[in-house]
């Protein structure tokens, strides 16, 4: 491609609106350079076109984990393994029903891949030829969709579109060139809204054949993000919500569930971030930290177009990855941003009794319900410290135990753990806060040196100039 067609390209993109994805798509393939494919040529525009002739002949040798990648962590997870034949990376996806737990205590038929929900991640090297043999266990028919992969038509896995659809007891095959370098996702595309919304979702990494400029990733997590919507009491999740959620997840857990992001003081850490749920985005919020988003369903960003921020939206059906370095040691939470996201099992049909003032009247109540209590007349913080009875196959609207007490956080909810010193990236415990830096209780000799009294009406100011 020429560098006058590569700027009238990129001009009409921008145009159309997508001037971000242009840039992200074509630069990529001025910011570094690649081996080129042999077989199938890479598409025009894509990640994967470097510009330059094709190869004929052999396909490239297939990428080694720790040699040619750092292979991606999976907290909470699982990934595929494959086997070398020929040349060929292969792999056995299996389609079925999966008992999955949420968090101790909630736990639901679902349907997934391989034993697991979500499936296992997927792993590999642009340039690897992969083959996949998917066998269907599940009562229905099924096919699997090679989110954002390039790939031929044949191969992308809509049901009746593409494909014959994967009957119960079958097994077909996909095999096809990765042709691009990302953060990509697989899924069901038959009866989508019942198989995606049961779990039948997972992640698939494609490592760049030669890593991007710049230092070197030393932690690479990969994290699905999804909801249901699972009724206590309930054994199986409901495919057909469509707007009242209230379970939230990351790899398939809710908080308390979900396992912590462990990585040692001055490493690189990537966040891979994929969103196959329903019907929500999410924005993600870390603390303590700004990152740069590095990455989208297009490939890498270019280093010029990267910005930095503290929160990253992932849309429903996107990925995105951010980077930065873990120079601050603590416990830092992790969350979408969505305050009803950060709360297990909710219904949105209590009455609202914020402000509620119950005296006199519980006791009154008691009279014909031995065990009854007003909650929620102050909000749903104190929940999580009450210890309350819930119904069979449930767990509390709110989260765990802290370091300094309950966390009045659930659902899609975790912790990033930095630490100077590990032994390994087990979950290294709680943070200990060096003296000096933990908020706490007020000294009265504090209030008294700086003029704070307590009972006073608060200050203002004027806001004009």
């Amino acid at each position: 491609m020429s560098e006058t067609k590569g700027l009238s390209r990129r001009r009409l993109l921008v145009a159309s609106g997508l001037g971000m994805a242009g840039t992200t798509l074509l630069s990529t393939t001025q910011a570094r350079a690649q081996e080129p494919f042999s077989g199938t040529p890479a598409r025009e525009g894509s990640a994967a076109d470097t510009g330059k002739p094709q190869a004929s002949g052999k396909h490239l040798p297939p990428g080694r984990p720790g040699r040619d990648y750092t292979p991606v962590v999976v907290p909470n997870g699982t990934k595929l393994p494959w086997k070398l034949v020929d040349g060929v990376k292969v792999f056995h996806m299996v389609a079925q029903e999966v008992d999955h737990e949420f968090a101790p205590g909630l736990q639901a038929r679902c349907w997934g891949y391989n034993g697991r929900v979500h499936g296992p991640v997927i792993e590999a090297v642009e340039g690897d030829r992969v083959r996949f043999y998917v066998t269907n266990r599940l009562p229905a028919p099924t096919t699997v969709h090679w989110h954002g992969l390039l790939l031929p038509n044949g191969m992308d896995g809509v049901g009746g579109l593409n494909q014959k659809a994967i009957a119960p007891g079958e097994t077909f095959k996909y095999e096809f060139t990765l042709r691009q370098s990302g953060t990509l996702m697989y899924h069901s595309h038959h009866d989508e809204m019942t198989q995606i919304a049961l779990g039948m979702t997972g992640m698939f990494i494609v490592h760049p054949r030669q890593p991007p400029r710049g230092p070197k990733v030393d932690r690479d997590f990969a994290l699905m993000l999804h909801e249901w919507r699972l009724d206590p009491g309930a054994r199986r999740p409901n495919p057909n919500e469509m707007t009242d959620f209230n379970l939230l997840t990351i790899n398939g857990k809710a908080f308390p569930g979900t396992a912590p992001l462990v990585v040692k003081k001055g490493q690189r850490v990537r966040i891979r971030l994929g969103n196959l749920g329903p019907m929500d985005h999410h924005p993600i919020h870390l603390h303590g930290y700004q990152f740069r988003i590095t990455e989208t369903d297009g490939g890498r960003v270019p280093e010029s177009a990267q910005w930095s921020d503290t929160t990253v939206l992932v849309p429903v059906g996107s990925t995105r990855g951010i980077e930065f370095v873990a120079d601050e040691p603590g416990d830092w939470a992790m969350h979408c941003h969505m305050t009803h996201h950060v709360m297990n099992q909710m219904g949105h049909g209590m009455p609202n009794l914020i402000g509620l003032k119950p005296e006199g009247f519980d006791e009154k109540v008691r009279e014909i319900l031995p065990d009854y209590m007003t909650m929620g007349h102050t909000g749903m913080g104190e929940m999580e410290d009450m210890g309350m009875a819930v119904p069979a196959n449930s767990i509390p609207m709110v989260g765990g135990k802290g370091r300094y007490g309950g966390i009045t956080m659930g659902g899609m909810f975790t912790v990033l753990k930095v630490r100077e010193h590990l032994e390994g990236y087990g979950d290294p415990g709680w943070y200990d806060n060096p003296v000096a830096t933990l908020a706490s209780t007020a000294q009265k000799a504090d209030l008294l040196r700086d003029g704070i009294d307590v009972n006073a009406d608060p200050g203002v100011t004027d806001g004009g100039a």
